[in-house]
């Protein structure tokens, strides 16, 4: 799974906007003004197979599940520059099936908009309905 591909799942989550406070390279993909993911270009001269730069995401995730998330995939560690109880990095270097990831991003939405304020969630459920 791809950049391009992750941008445009993640941007077609209900109510989704991209703001860019931390860099101009780094998006981040919030609801309601909450943060769900980043997406950024991975270290300085990480390369994937192909020669093209490697892609990071960070994603909000269930504690005990960032956990075993991280003993599974080798591609997925404590959440760069992020609260690491609660976020994962997850490298897209190919080696995490693309259902993974989309169930991972799945459950980072899910988790910020159960959180929301109902006023804010009912404001949300709106705007999916429009």
């Amino acid at each position: 799974m791809d950049q391009k591909f992750v941008h445009e799942y993640l941007q077609a989550k209900p109510g989704t906007f991209i703001t860019k406070p931390f860099a101009q390279d780094v998006d981040v993909y919030k609801v309601q003004h909450k943060m769900f993911a980043t997406l950024y270009e991975g270290k300085e001269g990480q390369m994937g197979e192909n020669g093209e730069p490697v892609w990071w995401l960070n994603l909000k995730c269930d504690p005990d599940e960032a956990l075993l998330l991280r003993d599974k995939y080798a591609a997925i560690v404590p959440g760069y520059h992020m609260n690491k109880r609660l976020w994962n990095t997850i490298v897209l270097d190919g080696s995490i099936p693309e259902e993974e990831i989309k169930r991972m991003i799945d459950d980072s939405y899910q988790i910020v908009v159960d959180n929301l304020p109902s006023a804010q969630r009912a404001e949300l459920d709106r705007l999916t309905q429009s």
